[in-house]
């Protein structure tokens, strides 16, 4: 098997920063040991995560329907759309990595473009573990001030960033 230009620039990087973070090991070098454990943490957290979203994400592909998700996500569902993405986005675990499989989901099914754009805007943004844990260290107002610009500032960028992607004709790929 022959490597092409991306996946031999790909493999490079990933054999350096392993070089890397071996060499901090051995030269008891802070920053790279450092970064060796933030990267093993969160690799084990996502080898136990993923396997468990990704069975979920299976059994909602399988048994919620293109007609309720055409209903409720999809192009005629209006400010409905986004409120069911903010609801869907803000009880989204893992973070990011984990509500792009989802989003693929939801578009396959029938949503609208800028309201599966709202969904991971909501995702990264609107978690209710990470909005509470904003509060017991930030404060209500704090919290309540990020919320009240977030929110409609993605709504608004999900919309353009649809509306250009559709009159484009964007199709997703396989």
């Amino acid at each position: 098997m022959r490597l092409k230009g991306r996946q031999l620039v790909h493999v490079a990087i990933v054999c350096g920063f392993a070089v890397f973070v071996c060499v901090s090991f051995i030269s008891e070098i802070p920053l790279g040991r450092a970064i060796g454990y933030t990267f093993a943490t969160t690799l084990l957290q996502m080898i136990k995560l993923l396997p468990c979203a990704f069975v979920l994400i299976a059994l909602f592909d399988v048994w919620v329907k293109h007609q309720t998700v055409e209903r409720h996500f999809g192009s005629g569902s209006g400010i409905r759309g986004y409120l069911w993405g903010m609801l869907l986005g803000g009880m989204t675990i893992g973070g990011l990595y984990l509500s792009f499989p989802v989003a693929y989901s939801l578009f396959r099914k029938g949503a609208k473009l800028s309201v599966v754009f709202a969904y991971v805007g909501f995702a990264g943004v609107c978690r209710i573990p990470m909005t509470m844990f904003e509060l017991s260290f930030m404060g209500p107002t704090f919290t309540a001030v990020r919320l009240g610009v977030s929110i409609p500032l993605i709504i608004v960028s999900s919309i353009v960033m649809g509306r250009i992607l559709e009159r484009y004709n964007y199709e997703v790929r396989e």
